[in-house]
């Protein structure tokens, strides 16, 4: 999968945004997250997930499901209370490209994210030893958070995972479903 919520971005490919689930969680979250709240956000990452690429080229994502998990392992401290690695390991699989912002910014306060270092350190060391578990080098981008300015290369990156745009005029596509026998 490779598209903009009903537009198309720059690169000519339909792409769809995803929102922060975290945000929406009624469990609580950040250094108050209990396990069942981390199992939440990563439950709703996926449903998320599902929903979002059935209409888009591209879905890009503020979050993946490796993020969440690595809030889901502090919580846990390192175990697994209800056996989501497996959907992690194999959820992991279904990204094309993951990109890591490696923290060199002061935290703001926007009132959801922490602004804790300790706490962002904390995640950051767990992540990195879960991203080399379930991302694969050639799919994974890593980038200091003060890199990412207006003028940086987005659709460098997507060419970088779709090839170049396609020829000539650039017609949205509409989306369309079929009902099942279910429906």
């Amino acid at each position: 999968m490779h598209s903009f919520a009903g537009a198309v971005g720059r690169s000519g490919r339909s792409v769809e945004v995803g929102r922060e689930v975290v945000r929406y969680s009624p469990l609580g979250m950040n250094e108050r997250a209990t396990p069942e709240a981390q199992l939440w956000v990563i439950m709703a990452q996926i449903r998320e997930e599902l929903e979002l690429r059935s209409r888009a080229e591209v879905l890009v994502l503020d979050r993946a499901v490796i993020d969440n998990f690595a809030y889901f392992l502090r919580v846990t401290k390192g175990e697994d209370p209800f056996d989501v690695t497996p959907l992690v390991a194999r959820w992991s699989t279904t990204y094309d490209l993951y990109v890591r912002l490696r923290p060199d910014t002061p935290l703001v306060a926007d009132g959801v994210r922490s602004t804790n270092e300790r706490f962002r350190n904390e995640i950051e060391k767990i992540l990195d030893v879960v991203i080399p578990r379930y991302v694969p080098d050639d799919r994974l981008v890593e980038l200091w958070a003060s890199e990412v300015t207006d003028s940086f290369d987005w659709p460098g990156l997507v060419e970088r995972l779709c090839g170049p745009p396609p020829p000539g005029p650039v017609v949205p596509r509409p989306v369309t479903f079929a009902p099942t026998l279910f429906d």
